[in-house]
């Protein structure tokens, strides 16, 4: 809960890039986005806007998700025109099928944005103008290979203005993949 003169913004959930991963796109990231707009760090988002009250709920369920959870496969599959900016596409059906179960889990609970599937990807430039975002894609085609990689862990942040601050961040340690069946007491 937040304490009196705490800020209590909307939750942010993501999925967690692995170190190399992470360090690639941040790169492309820092030399992409706007510098005075480029408070993060590269990061997939899975849901927006958590209201704060769903704090307390969000850490357990996020953490055992984790636990129980293998890392999750996916695939950097090209570069992804978001027509004021440019981001690099990602597919992972497992992510996609484990966001949809922490969707189920907050039926009701959803802001608008969040009640549909994401299309992943990782933002490495955003707020210009249409032909600065097509000027980089043109200029990233065929540096941005496709390449298999597993998602980390699941990561909870407070949105604070243009900042985040990390609430957790918790590893996929399980065996388990995304398809199988949770363990039954």
């Amino acid at each position: 809960m937040s304490g009196p003169g705490e800020r209590a913004g909307p939750f942010i959930v993501t999925a967690e890039l692995p170190a190399p991963v992470l360090a690639w796109a941040d790169g492309l990231r820092r030399a992409h986005f706007p510098p005075e707009r480029n408070h993060l760090a590269a990061h997939v988002t899975l849901f927006h806007a958590f209201a704060p009250s769903l704090r307390e709920e969000l850490r357990p369920l996020l953490a055992g998700m984790a636990a129980d959870h293998a890392p999750v496969p996916a695939r950097v599959s090209g570069l992804m025109n978001l027509g004021r900016g440019t981001a690099i596409a990602l597919h992972s059906p497992a992510m996609l099928a484990l966001r949809a179960a922490i969707a189920d889990h907050f039926h009701g609970a959803l802001t608008a944005q969040d009640q549909h599937p994401p299309r992943l990807h990782i933002t490495v430039q955003n707020k210009v103008s249409p032909a600065e975002a097509r000027a980089l894609q043109q200029a990233l085609a065929g540096l941005v290979p496709d390449r298999e990689f597993a998602f980390a862990g699941l990561g909870l942040h407070r949105y604070l203005g243009p900042e985040w601050e990390t609430v957790g961040r918790w590893p996929f340690r399980g065996a388990r993949g995304v398809d199988q069946p949770a363990r039954r007491g």
